[in-house]
């Protein structure tokens, strides 16, 4: 699969995209393969505040439950009340309809940080593939 440009990734395999001093979370195309089919997710509410590289909620599958980590710090401002009754939205349209949260950023600086659709890719293909 070819990632979209516009996202930047995490070593956890969340994607954020940046849109003003806002952005949406969720899980890339390859966490989904490794989780399977998607059962359930639970969400912080609107207002949570969240921290870069803590958890932000968890997903689960027909193999097991899995955190699904905040990629950049702030407070939750929606959150996509489609995956309440329509989880399976992650495994068909990881990065668009299958989205988790939208948020306000705290500091946009940390979204550099991390890495760019060609580093990512880098990383499924080297080591990291496996985490």
């Amino acid at each position: 699969m070819t990632y979209p440009v516009a996202l930047r990734y995490t070593k956890d395999h969340e994607w954020i995209e940046v849109k003003g001093a806002s952005g949406t979370v969720g899980l890339t195309d390859h966490a989904q393969n490794q989780l399977g089919d998607v059962v359930f997710v639970e969400l912080p509410k609107p207002g949570t505040k969240l921290e870069a590289g803590k958890p932000l909620g968890t997903v689960e599958s027909t193999k097991a439950v899995f955190e699904i980590y905040a990629p950049a710090s702030g407070e939750v401002i929606e959150v996509n009340d489609d995956l309440a009754h329509a989880p399976e939205k992650i495994n068909r349209d990881p990065h668009g309809a299958g989205w988790l949260v939208k948020m306000r950023l705290l500091n946009p600086a940390e979204v550099a940080e991390l890495m760019d659709a060609q580093g990512y890719e880098a990383y499924l293909s080297g080591e990291g593939a496996n985490s």
